[in-house]
């Protein structure tokens, strides 16, 4: 496999946010997803999405399993999905008429025949798409390409991507750090769409140029975290990033909140929705850095290399999960707590 690989090692800054703006100024994201056993996936990628600046996001899922989902994400709004594919459709078209949303298709989506049929009329549609999780599966049950004509991100962990792999007729290894960068690329170009292929040092190429991201850590390795970069890179597009900068900058930022989750609290215990919650000043961090020294935060010479989580910035979510305080030195006397409801 001959492929020239293009290494990119700056992280693109995240797009502006200006004073005068409004929820429409940042775009929608439309997560379609969830099924009876999985109503949790689509909820924490609209999550994600939110915690990386999207104006608004709208949960669309089956009829009956929707009003749990937007319980467990209830700054989403609901579109019913009905049974049958067209109607799925239908119901997104009804939802998105002008086709302006990027939509996160896959998580908790399931991989049947209904699921198949609506996600191959949703790629021929020229919509602005992020495919995760079931939906890659599906692809491989069909053996063939998306073939979306608009912006497409991808974003398989090595499983999914060499199913599709398999399924495409590609011997491609996924797993071997030497050989991950080209097999993204060469199923970039395959797939003509941008692939992320997740793992340490997850891989963003659009076929030509790649970026190697060095932020994360084994904190990562839970249920849902998949879900969560799903919606952000899904909210930077919407936002109006390229589909390559959008994934190379949901990489990141994923896993430096992630970062600073282990600075805190080590390498395990982190929840998705806890995840996403940090995403938001993993991204501060970012404008904060460029503003400071008017580079990359990571210097154009190093790639994906996470800054110290946390120094400088405010109080974000999760931050009163702290340990208790270590009880006093010996021989000092605290004071004594005062009852707030005494006269």
């Amino acid at each position: 496999m001959d492929i020239d690989i293009q290494l990119h090692s700056a992280v693109p800054d995240p797009p502006p946010r200006p004073e005068d703006a409004h929820k429409g100024t940042f775009g929608t994201v439309i997560v379609v997803g969830g099924s009876e056993t999985m109503i949790g996936a689509p909820a924490i990628a609209a999550r994600g999405a939110l915690r990386a600046g999207v104006g608004l996001v709208k949960l669309a899922m089956p009829g009956r399993v929707l009003p749990f989902g937007l319980t467990i994400e209830p700054s989403a709004t609901g579109v019913p999905l009905p049974a049958a594919p067209e109607q799925m459709v239908d119901a997104i078209e009804k939802a998105d008429p002008k086709r302006q949303a990027v939509l996160a298709v896959g998580p908790g989506l399931g991989t049947g025949e209904a699921a198949g049929e609506m996600l191959m009329a949703l790629l021929s549609h020229g919509r602005r798409i992020v495919l995760d999780a079931d939906a890659i599966t599906l692809l491989a049950q069909r053996n063939r390409p998306p073939n979306n004509p608009a912006e497409l991100v991808m974003t398989p962990h090595p499983g999914e991507f060499d199913r599709l792999a398999q399924a495409l007729g590609m011997s491609l290894d996924p797993y071997d750090p030497e050989f991950r960068p080209g097999a993204a690329q060469e199923m970039a170009r395959r797939c003509r769409c941008v692939v992320l292929l997740k793992g340490k040092h997850s891989v963003a190429t659009n076929g030509d140029a790649v970026y190697i991201n060095t932020s994360g850590n084994a904190a990562l390795a839970t249920a849902g975290t998949g879900d969560v970069l799903t919606g952000v890179i899904a909210a930077l597009m919407a936002r109006g990033m390229s589909a390559m900068d959008a994934a190379s900058l949901g990489a990141y930022a994923h896993g430096s909140a992630a970062d600073r989750w282990a600075e805190k609290r080590g390498p395990s215990g982190l929840l998705a929705r806890e995840l996403a919650d940090l995403v938001a000043g993993a991204l501060y961090e970012r404008t904060q850095a460029d503003s400071a020294d008017g580079r990359s935060a990571q210097g154009r010479g190093n790639s994906g290399t996470s800054k110290s989580a946390g120094a400088g910035l405010p109080a974000e979510p999760g931050d009163d999960l702290e340990a208790a305080p270590t009880a006093p030195p010996a021989g000092s006397h605290p004071e004594p707590m005062t009852d707030p409801f005494a006269p």
